[in-house]
């Protein structure tokens, strides 16, 4: 790929990037609408992750399309996703949130390497 093609669609990113993070700030519920629409899983998460959600994806995508470095974002994004289906099964999201019983096991120390 020509330097000038890659340029070409990193300026693209960067510009529907912020633009989608103007739409977020200036009216909140569009922009999860607008995300819930390409992200349907988006609708299992409870309303304040739903939010968080929103807001750490598109600080991700804006950082990523400034810098050229979108690993971040898809692992956030990866992140998000596991966290909506263990929403959608009530019972392992209850199971999930403990409380935990014990300590759990007796793990022994690691040896030193060096």
């Amino acid at each position: 790929m020509r330097a000038e093609r890659f340029e070409a669609g990193a300026a693209s990113l960067r510009i529907a990037a912020r633009a989608l993070a103007i739409v977020a700030r200036r009216n909140s519920e569009l922009a999860e609408e607008v995300l819930a629409e390409e992200l349907p899983w988006l609708t299992w998460l409870p309303d304040t992750e739903r939010h968080e959600c929103v807001r750490d994806l598109l600080s991700h995508l804006i950082a990523g399309a400034d810098t050229g470095e979108l690993l971040p974002f898809a692992r956030s994004l990866t992140s998000w996703r596991s966290t909506a289906v263990i929403w959608s099964d009530p019972e392992l999201a209850r199971e999930l949130q403990g409380p935990f019983p014990g300590d759990g096991l007796e793990v022994a120390r690691p040896k030193g390497g060096s």
